[in-house]
Order: C-alpha cells, then sequence, then structure tokens
C-alpha cells in the first residue's frame, strides 16, 4: 500500500486503514516493513530544473565546449552537494580507464531539495551571466 499523505486528518485515516489492513497477517504471524519517507522531486520541478539546465547548456561553455543538459545535471548536482556538506564519490573505473564520479540521482531527491536545487542550479547561471528563457523558480518546499 502506498499513499501521499497531505494533511495530520488525511494520514490519521490512511495509517487506520492500512493497520487494518495488516492487522491478520500480524496476527498469523507474517512481518512487513513500513517506511515513511518525504514526496520526491514534483513533475513541476523536474520540468523547471530541465528547462534551466537547457538554458545553461546553449549558453555556457565548459572545458572548451558545450555541454549537454545531462552533464550540466551532473555537474551542478555536485556542486550543490558540495555546498550543502555532502559529498560525491569519485571511483575507479569498474573498466580500469579512469575514474568515474557517483552521486545522487535528482530522481531521488526530496521536494525541498529539488528546490534547493534549483535555487543553486538559478543562482550559478545568474552569476555566470546565463539569461533564463523562464521566468524564475519559486522556492515552494
Amino acid at each position: 500500500m502506498k499513499a501521499i499523505l497531505h494533511n495530520a486528518q488525511q494520514g490519521n485515516a490512511v495509517f487506520n486503514d492500512f493497520y487494518q489492513k495488516l492487522k491478520p497477517f500480524l496476527v498469523a504471524g507474517h512481518q512487513y516493513v513500513v517506511e515513511v519517507k518525504e514526496k520526491t522531486r514534483s513533475a513541476e520541478q523536474n520540468a523547471k530544473l530541465h528547462a534551466t539546465l537547457s538554458d545553461i547548456s546553449k549558453q555556457i561553455q565548459w572545458a572548451g565546449k558545450h555541454r549537454d543538459i545531462d552533464t550540466w545535471k551532473r555537474l551542478l548536482t555536485a556542486g550543490w552537494l558540495r555546498a550543502r556538506g555532502e559529498s560525491v564519490e569519485i571511483l575507479p573505473a569498474i573498466d580500469g580507464h579512469g575514474v568515474d564520479v557517483v552521486f545522487r540521482r535528482t530522481s531521488h531527491l526530496t521536494v525541498r531539495e529539488c528546490a534547493e536545487l534549483l535555487e543553486y542550479v538559478y543562482a550559478w547561471g545568474i552569476e555566470n551571466g546565463v539569461r533564463f528563457s523562464a521566468p524564475e523558480y519559486e522556492v515552494t518546499a
């Protein structure tokens, strides 16, 4: 069972319903794992992130050339993680040639984290002369 909780009253109803459905199985000795986590980024946040990255990829060169949206997403996500005190891992490549950078995927970010990342990307773009085609992202966490 999966539910998105919006308020205390609805959350209470969902938890009660959940428990009533599980109770016979628990009495019978079955074991379950219940996980509660923050909601991940919204479709609107994802669209705004990609629009912002598209503007950056068209206007800014990095290391001598224009980079695609995915490369900018990786660069800016890694920068944002470092700015908030988190780290990325630099690991030896599995084929023995070079290194690979491993960090969190943006699809796993919470709504609040994605709002922070969008703010970071927008600020970085302004500092580097990017003219954004979409209106400024309003941070909603």
